[in-house]
């Protein structure tokens, strides 16, 4: 797949995650960015994404969850970049 200067990373938020509307919140987030991918809650407490844009609004995205929604209690994000892109349509949320 033609990358065009876009890449994807995957993103692990640690902390007081679910229940706080990160999820919705970070498809607004990821939506206004232009980024697509998707968001999930994890079984362990974290929540899982991943994300294809530009280098630019990853970034903005990663520097956003290390805050999260007003009501999260971030710990630590892990990033890991990505070989290969998905080619994602949209963002969305998963279960």
């Amino acid at each position: 797949m033609e990358n065009n200067g876009k890449k994807r990373v995957a993103m692990r938020v640690h902390g007081k995650v679910q229940g706080v509307f990160f999820r919705a919140s970070t498809e607004e987030k990821a939506q206004e960015l232009g980024l697509t991918g998707f968001v999930q809650n994890e079984p362990d407490g974290t929540v899982y994404l991943e994300a294809e844009g530009s280098p630019e609004a990853l970034k903005q995205l990663e520097q956003w969850a290390q805050d999260g929604p007003r009501r999260a209690q971030v710990k630590q994000v892990e990033v890991e970049e990505k070989d290969s892109l998905e080619g994602f349509e949209k963002f969305e949320q998963r279960r």
